[in-house]
């Protein structure tokens, strides 16, 4: 097993390398198969292009929802140890699991009335915090989550299909980052086009998780609401301390995550945006408040037990139907909406990345929009960094979930006190109200976070509280260095106008032929002082090299240099400064380099492309100016 399993993953790797090509080498007309046709930018504002609320639902909220099949689980988890007779605290964790998601959910309601535009926490800490760094925590504890979520909700989806078929178990690692390529591919094609995709599958998880709870009610109608199988209520076990239960309940509020999504993109919404953001907050809300209370009671009901091998879920429906055909559409539909939560949240990261980008604290790649009016340089980020976290992980959902809640509540403790700070600033209508529920979400969900960075430290939560502070000092160095650019390329009117100078053009030639013809042609069609540049490595290439010049005409001056270590970089290092040392001097060097391009990309593997290697050493140690002239290959 463990032999097929690294064949398939060398074979993964062979792929994407080969996927890199394509990038690198630009097939267009791949991409265009692939990815679709390119959009103008006057389409960006098209209705097709945003998002009806009804149909943004399943999408952008498939990573809330979706952390129904393993949120309660988790809580469970930590109990596991203690044995049956706790197994009914999965009840009052639940049922406080839902009351932080309503404070949740009013509250980024609230956050977006009074930030329209997106960015969700990040928006609301920089407007309300006058320094930076609380904006960034909640911004790179946001970006972070993203990438965490990608990784739980496909390794989780790919354990849920797991438990029905062990024998795909070896292959998770593998079958985890193909589901991730897969979702790169569809949301490079664009939101519109990952809504028509995506939606319609959400909504059969939704409904089958329905359908779960309401034959959970008609099999308790018929056989009892406290059934053979239901644990005592309300025993309290010697091993069962308040830490462990709030360890339990911060574990089973890995279901809460997601909720930033819908404020992160309020800009995808058909107008009015504000309210179809609000709707959509609002039926989120409904729908997955009675599913994790229905779901987490009738668990209680059977008496579900915690197996790292067949997931409560699984083992709920398999009580209900069997494992016939409804056992398999749940199963089905849980790995499909784990695998969508992951791909709301490349809509989120990209978003965000790209607000965050723009204020100057990411690098300004990630807010360029791709051919499909998508960031698609967040989008392959996204991807790239959650693939990594599936392979060191190996797609153990328990094992990345640790990583996974510090950063998300430490974002929503940012968003509640910038809120807090709004309220008491701006006042309003129910501002005592709106502070008084924004203090209580403060409040809860540090303590969240708190509990997680104590009890999950050992287990891996050190890497994200190492992280997010790097991240951080990373995003001001950013910043500071687009600050120093700037401040370094702000002209003064007058005194940098442009003036002419004295160049002294040089040609690096490899021999007597087209290539260097063509490029000599070029040089002197800009400039009539041109110095023609041969690095011999002996005497005999060196006179050799004079005689067929003199022959050819000698078309401009030529200077011969010798390297007796066969190197190029040291004696055009040696002539280029001796030039800068002459009286007189030139004002510009201008350096012209021939570079033959081949007619087959795969022939660039028979020369040694000498002109890059040339071209990559003066770019980076010399302040010349440098200028390539191709000639094409037509064989």
């Amino acid at each position: 097993m463990m032999h097929h399993s690294f064949l398939l993953e060398a074979t993964l790797i062979v792929i994407i390398l080969i996927g890199m090509w394509f990038s690198i080498t630009n097939f267009s007309s791949i991409k265009r198969i692939i990815i679709g046709r390119p959009m103008r930018t006057k389409e960006l504002h098209a209705k097709h292009n945003k998002l009806f609320w009804l149909i943004a639902l399943p999408i952008l909220s498939a990573d809330l929802y979706s952390s129904v099949a393993y949120g309660p689980e988790s809580g469970m988890t930590e109990l596991f140890s203690v044995g049956s007779s706790a197994q009914w605290f999965i009840l009052p964790i639940t049922i406080a699991t839902v009351i932080l998601l309503v404070i949740l959910i009013l509250s980024y309601i609230m956050g977006v009335n009074a930030y329209p535009n997106g960015g969700g926490a990040y928006a609301i800490a920089k407007d309300n915090f006058k320094r930076p760094w609380p904006a960034l925590i909640a911004s790179s504890s946001i970006l972070v989550d993203y990438i965490l979520t990608v990784a739980v909700s496909i390794s989780a989806g790919i354990q849920a299909v797991a438990s029905a078929y062990p024998i795909i178990a070896p292959y998770k690692t593998v079958l985890a980052i193909l589901c991730v390529i897969l979702l790169v591919i569809i949301n490079l094609r664009g939101v519109a086009e990952s809504a028509a995709i995506f939606a319609w599958p959400t909504f059969l998880f939704m409904a089958s998780m329905m359908l779960v709870i309401l034959t959970g009610f008609i099999d308790e109608f018929r056989h009892g609401f406290v059934q053979n199988t239901t644990p005592s209520f309300g025993t309290f076990p010697r091993e069962v301390t308040v830490l462990l239960l709030l360890k339990a309940f911060s574990s089973a509020c890995s279901a809460l995550t997601g909720i930033e999504t819908i404020s992160n993109a309020v800009p995808i919404f058909r107008e009015p945006q504000q309210k179809s953001a609000i709707k959509t907050y609002l039926m989120l809300g409904a729908v997955t408040a009675i599913t994790l209370l229905g779901y987490s009671y009738h668990l209680y009901v059977k008496g579900i037990k915690v197996d790292p091998h067949n997931t409560m879920l699984s083992q709920l429906a398999g009580q209900y139907f069997g494992h016939g055909i409804v056992y398999q559409i749940i199963i089905w539909s849980t790995f499909i909406v784990l695998v969508l939560a992951a791909n709301s949240t490349f809509t989120g990261f990209s978003q965000l990345s790209a607000i965050v980008a723009r204020d100057g604290y990411l690098p300004r790649a990630l807010r360029n929009r791709g051919d499909r009016l998508g960031y698609s340089n967040g989008i392959i980020l996204l991807a790239g960094i959650a693939s990594l976290l599936i392979e060191v992980f190996h797609a153990q959902t328990n094992a990345l979930i640790p990583l996974y809640a510090i950063g998300v509540f430490l974002s929503f403790t940012v968003a509640q006190v910038g809120l807090c700070l709004r309220w008491g600033r701006v006042k309003g209508s129910l501002w005592k109200v709106k502070f008084g529920i924004n203090l209580a979400g403060a409040i809860i969900t540090a303590l969240v976070a708190i509990i997680f960075a104590v009890t999950k430290f050992v287990d891996g939560a050190w890497i994200v509280l190492i992280i997010l502070p790097l991240i951080i000092v990373v995003s001001i160095s950013i910043r500071r260095h687009y600050d120093l650019v700037a401040s370094q390329l702000r002209i003064e009117t007058k005194k940098d106008f442009p003036q002419p100078h004295r160049i002294l053009t040089i040609v690096f030639v490899s021999g007597v032929h087209r290539v260097v013809a063509n490029t000599l042609s070029f040089a002197k069609s800009i400039d009539t002082d041109v110095t023609a540049i041969y690095i011999g490595f002996d005497d005999e290439s060196i006179e050799k090299m004079r005689q067929k010049w003199e022959e050819w005409g000698s078309p401009c001056k030529l200077v011969t240099l010798r390297s007796e270590f066969r190197s190029l970089m040291g004696p055009i290092a040696r002539y280029i400064k001796t030039l800068e040392e002459i009286e007189g001097k030139p004002d510009h060097i201008h350096v012209v380099m021939p570079q033959f391009i081949p007619k087959k990309w795969w022939h660039n593997l028979l020369h040694n492309q000498s002109a890059l290697l040339i071209r990559a050493w003066l770019l980076f140690n010399k302040d010349v100016i440098i200028t390539t002239v191709p000639y094409h290959l037509r064989k």
